[in-house]
């Protein structure tokens, strides 16, 4: 019974998403309050709807009912509580509800905080947002349908993917689908700008902390992503340019591009039409990846469906509205004012640079991704583009943004001092040339892994040089400058942590790279191997069971100078129901250092196949990105980015009770910069 109301409030979902498609913008055209205001309770319901969906799926997975197909296929009766919720989003269909639900969520949060907006706006970012949801509900029920009933009901399931049975699975398909969906947002209030007329600095107010909030979540999801897969593949890598990862990474490179453009719109009405392009742009990349993992044109272990009808009804989703969206675009840029004018020299000359650089990188990765599949469909043979190719074409391109992006912060808005912002970088770049020196002259063949690290100890040490300069660091009393640094608004914090997490992230891609060490050999118990300054002695294999799997361990002592400094136990698991064995790999962490240990097969003689990694600074590849994201939060909890349009001032009051004048409101006064 559970099932079918979970199946009749999907079916009501997608009514009232139908409803919400057509009523508000009608009453936009026509200025009917009435039928715009029936936005809000139609995204309300809607969510409410599709909670009550995904919990009658997760219910029917808990409870191992075996007569939906969901559930036969992709659980088991002996999986663990954990893991059975988590499966819910561990399969296509799930995955899907799960893509419906946070975008109900977030049209459920703009009808709840989009108070501000006005009417008709908010009319039709909600329609919108009620035509994607639309095309998606119309795709589940049609396609791809959780809740389908099997007669006669199996015993027993089929079990969930092994590699999909940990934790990470609980985090890192929310997060990425908050920031993939919550881009919808962006998208819906650029295309509701088109269809309003009205574009400016108001509307960057108001679209921008709803794009920080997605972004935060595509970082984290990105960076949970990839240490999820560096410790459960068992293979030591923590990126390897698969067209999945891309998929994730293009989206968040646009994203980048639209915050900080949106700054620029903000701060001074100026690059409209490439703000609104970018909004469109960032979510027709997260469509994109939707279709490269949902179609079935790529094999990965982060792809689901391998239907052709799904991918057929996905791509022409995908062509509806990047095609429709970038249609109204053409049509209604012409009409807009290019706003204010700045030098290039400047605060948001420097921005555009950032930008420019951004959505380029974007197209490298871009073409990379499609390429192979493009050229698979023109001539039938098939090529891979692998990291060489990203390494070296995307990592040279950002390198130079990299270089750049200490200058920006130190530019004034409108006209900038190059020279000046130089002289104030003097300790960022003489820090930066002693640490690449010092790292370069004992080997003068680690040019690059110099340059690298000192392009990383520029970036961080660039930000905490603005950041002294805001507080006056060694230049006021230390008092006054503890004060300074609690006044600074919540967007400068921001943007020291994010730029300051880029530098952590870099720094640890580019020690991790250069100064790996690997070792691969067969161990018997009471054999040692060092690697790095650690021993690491197999004392032996300890058989154990699980609630769904079989696992042998390798009991590992690690010793530094014969000191005993842990233990490890790096396991293979086999899973009897799927027939699939999974690595459990063994990690242990010395400051930002680690030490990577996977166990593969014993043969006849007792020899286990043993992986050995020490990764130099490999934490800070994901520390930098959840640094970035608190800078993000810092942002988006400043004061002055409210979720709403910005309150104008009051009219001055005469002694004699009236207003001064009869003249338009005073505008918000501005913001301070960043």
């Amino acid at each position: 019974m559970i099932v079918e109301i979970g199946h009749f409030a999907l079916v009501l979902a997608f009514a009232l998403a139908l409803v919400q498609s057509v009523l508000p913008v009608w009453g936009a055209r026509s200025g009917d309050a009435r039928l715009m205001a029936t936005a809000g309770p139609s995204a309300l319901g809607q969510f409410l709807f599709v909670a009550i969906t995904a919990a009658a799926l997760i219910h029917a997975h808990v409870v191992s009912d075996f007569s939906v197909v969901n559930v036969v296929e992709n659980s088991h009766s002996l999986k663990p509580l954990l893991y059975k919720i988590t499966g819910v989003w561990g399969n296509h269909e799930g995955s899907m509800l799960l893509w419906v639900a946070i975008l109900a969520l977030f049209g459920g949060l703009v009808a709840f905080f989009g108070g501000n907006l006005p009417a008709s706006l908010k009319a039709n970012v909600l329609a919108v947002q009620a035509w994607i949801a639309s095309a998606f509900y119309l795709f589940i029920l049609s396609t791809s349908n959780p809740f389908a009933r099997i007669s006669p009901a199996p015993i027993e399931g089929n079990d969930l993917n092994p590699v999909l049975q940990d934790i990470g699975l609980a985090i890192h398909p929310p997060l990425l689908y908050l920031g993939y969906v919550g881009f919808s947002i962006a998208f819906s209030f650029a295309v509701a700008a088109l269809l309003d007329g009205r574009i400016d600095a108001a509307w960057a107010r108001w679209v921008r902390p709803w794009s920080l909030a997605a972004w935060i979540c595509l970082t984290l999801g990105i960076a949970m992503g990839s240490y999820w897969a560096y410790y459960t593949l068992g293979w030591g890598g923590w990126w390897f340019w698969d067209p999945v990862e891309n998929a994730s990474f293009m989206p968040w490179l646009a994203g980048t591009a639209l915050l900080h453009s949106a700054i620029v719109m903000e701060k001074r009405d100026a690059l409209k039409i490439w703000t609104i392009l970018l909004a469109i742009l960032t979510f027709s990349l997260s469509l994109l990846g939707t279709f490269l993992v949902r179609s079935g044109v790529l094999t990965s272990v982060h792809a689901f469906a391998t239907d052709p009808a799904r991918g057929v009804f996905i791509l022409a989703i995908l062509v509806l509205f990047i095609g429709g969206s970038l249609t109204l675009f053409a049509w209604r840029a012409p009409g807009l004012k290019p706003g204010g004018l700045f030098a290039p020299i400047s605060r948001e000359g420097a921005l555009v640079f950032n930008n420019l650089f951004l959505t380029v990188g974007c197209a490298i990765v871009l073409v990379g991704t499609l390429y192979p599949l493009v050229y698979e469909m023109a001539t039938g043979a098939k090529i891979t583009v692998g990291p060489p190719y990203f390494n070296l074409v995307f990592g040279a391109f950002i390198a130079v943004l990299l270089a750049a992006v200490p200058f920006g912060p130190m530019l004034a808005w409108k006209r900038g001092d190059l020279l000046g912002a130089a002289e104030r970088l003097w300790f960022a770049f003489a820090l930066a040339a002693i640490v690449t020196i010092a790292i370069w002259w004992p080997s003068t063949g680690a040019l690059l892994t110099a340059l690298g690290i000192g392009l990383a100890v520029w970036v961080m040490a660039g930000a905490v040089v603005e950041w002294a300069m805001r507080i006056r660091l060694l230049r006021a009393p230390l008092g006054e400058s503890l004060s300074r640094a609690w006044g600074l608004p919540g967007a400068t914090w921001g943007m020291t942590l994010a730029h300051f997490g880029i530098g952590m992230a870099v720094l640890g891609i580019v020690s991790e790279s250069s100064w790996n060490e690997e070792r691969i050999l067969a161990m018997k118990p009471g054999e040692v191997v060092t690697i790095g300054d650690y021993q690491v002695a197999l004392d032996g294999m300890i058989p154990r069971k699980g609630e769904n799997y079989a696992e042998e361990a390798a009991h590992l002592s690690i010793r530094r100078g014969g000191a005993l400094v842990t233990y490890l136990e790096p396991s293979r698991r086999m899973f009897a129901t799927r027939r699939m064995a999974t690595s459990q790999t063994g990690i242990a962490t010395f400051g930002f250092s680690q030490l990577y240990i996977a166990l593969g097969e014993t043969d006849k003689t007792g020899a286990s196949a043993v992986r050995l990694y020490w990764k130099p600074l490999v934490t800070l590849i994901w520390l930098g990105p959840l640094i970035m994201a608190l800078g993000g939060l810092a942002s988006l909890l400043d004061r002055r980015r409210r979720i709403g349009a910005p309150v104008p001032a009051r009219k001055p009051v005469s002694k004699g009770g009236g207003p001064k004048d009869s003249g338009p409101p005073a505008p918000a006064a501005p913001m301070a910069a960043e």
